[in-house]
């Protein structure tokens, strides 16, 4: 069989916007607008040798599915969002705030119930066959997830409450969490981020009060799904809901990011709404999406017992906002302890203005590694999990720089390697990087004879 190299470069591997002294262990933090109790992390999870995952006072039997690594669920009921004066922090007490004051119920009280403290282990059911994602759906496969077993996992968005939320009998609400999906090393993606999820459901009569002669309006009908609605919902019914989503949706940035702000809206796909919107806004003159959403899918509003109604939802991410609209890099930032780091959002109110201020001057390290793959099994995500499970939040960036077959038979890429190497041979300064990219070829060469495994773990 023939076998594969990756040749890998770990960028800014120490020393970066996070110095040495920067602590990543969390600290148990309890909010009071917490619907349930946050875990403190330190007991949260507890694996031991044997094949059960003991997980916020539960345990799990491991299967074949089992992918959670010690270092992911160490990052299990750290709760970023409900930490007072945390960045993350900041950004859902504005939207909690605008929404609050912007919406009211009959009673005086607000509309929107928030929910931050619900249990980041769902079911497979939960969080994909609710929200009708089909089985052989590629947000699916155990690479992209982080699974406890075949039945169980960590969310990986907050619409995974979606149903159980609109089941309940609730209207209108926000969802706050962290999410978990196993991703790329760079400076926007970590395995863990935070999601909030916003829902509207409107009766026939909620929808069409305020519309001349509302009362000869339906909310359904049976028809055909286009570009632009669900067979079963009204043209009427569409449009309206679409112009509340977008409406309230512009007003939440507005309040967020200020007047004036350009908004355009880009079409797309959801599995779960129809027609499906993503939100892009101009920002310092740059086009920046920051938010999917859509007219929810009837079946789902169905099945969980709202027959007689129609909505809306949308789903945003903390960090994205947050590294927006106080300039912060890198968001392995957001899980630092460091006080340079966390003094900077002490503010008296929630909405004053915040830039960053970078914790370190220092230049960024750069490793070149290269190594076999263990099996044709292997996923790009296994490397990122035993990176971070190693390195941890000092690791900035991995790239991803060449591959290479074991050839029984020659091929055009090993002809180009070739060629590296002999410009190696007369000399040619071909820089640090290509210098150790080319020795480990040399030492791949040599594998046959039994001395580059040797050699590989010497250089890396």
């Amino acid at each position: 069989m023939a076998m594969l190299w990756k040749f890998m470069r770990v960028a800014k591997y120490s020393k970066t916007a996070l110095s040495q002294e920067v602590k990543v262990r969390g600290t148990p933090v309890y909010s009071r607008h917490s619907s349930s109790r946050s875990v403190p992390s330190d007991f949260a999870a507890n694996t031991p040798s044997s094949n059960i995952v003991e997980l916020l006072g539960k345990a799990y039997p491991q299967d074949d599915y089992s992918n959670v690594t010690e270092k992911i669920l160490s990052k299990v009921g750290k709760n970023l969002h409900n930490k007072k004066h945390h960045p993350l922090w900041l950004i859902k007490e504005q939207v909690k705030d605008h929404f609050y004051k912007q919406y009211i119920g009959r009673f005086g009280t607000p509309l929107f119930s928030v929910y931050d403290g619900l249990s980041p282990v769902v079911t497979v059911q939960q969080n994909f066959d609710s929200l009708l994602i089909p089985q052989g759906h590629a947000s699916r496969k155990k690479e992209d997830n982080y699974y406890l077993n075949r039945d169980h996992m960590l969310r990986a968005h907050t619409s995974a409450h979606q149903w159980d939320l609109i089941h309940s009998g609730l209207d209108a609400f926000l969802a706050v969490g962290d999410v978990y999906r196993r991703d790329t090393i760079d400076n926007t993606h970590y395995p863990v981020f935070h999601q909030m999820e916003g829902v509207r459901l409107f009766s026939c009569h909620e929808l069409f009060c305020s519309v001349k002669d509302g009362e000869d309006f339906q909310l359904f009908e049976q028809g055909h799904r286009t570009a632009h609605k669900q067979e079963s919902h009204t043209m009427e019914a569409v449009r309206l809901v679409e112009f509340n989503l977008k409406q309230v949706l512009t007003k939440l940035m507005t309040h967020i990011f200020g007047d004036g702000l350009q908004v355009r809206w880009v079409d797309c796909y959801f599995p779960f709404t129809h027609p499906s919107f993503e939100m892009e806004i101009n920002f310092q003159g740059e086009w920046l999406e920051v938010l999917g959403c859509g007219v929810m899918e009837q079946q789902l509003v169905n099945s969980a017992g709202a027959q007689d109604k129609i909505g809306w939802a949308f789903g945003l991410g903390l960090e994205r906002l947050a590294m927006i609209l106080y300039d912060i890099p890198d968001i392995r930032l957001f899980w630092s302890e460091d006080e340079r780091f966390l003094k900077q959002f002490i503010v008296p109110h929630i909405c004053q203005k915040i830039k960053f201020q970078p914790l370190s001057k220092y230049p960024p390290l750069i490793n070149d590694i290269s190594f076999w793959l263990p099996s044709e099994t292997y996923s790009k995500n296994d490397f990122y999990d035993l990176a971070r499970t190693i390195g941890g939040d000092l690791i900035e960036k991995v790239v991803l720089l060449d591959e290479f077959t074991h050839p029984k038979n020659r091929t055009s890429l090993e002809d180009s390697l070739e060629e590296s190497l002999q410009l190696k041979e007369e000399g040619d300064d071909l820089g640090p990087s290509s210098m150790a990219h080319n020795e480990f070829l040399a030492l791949s060469s040599s594998r046959r004879e039994g001395v580059a495994e040797q050699h590989l773990l010497q250089h890396v």
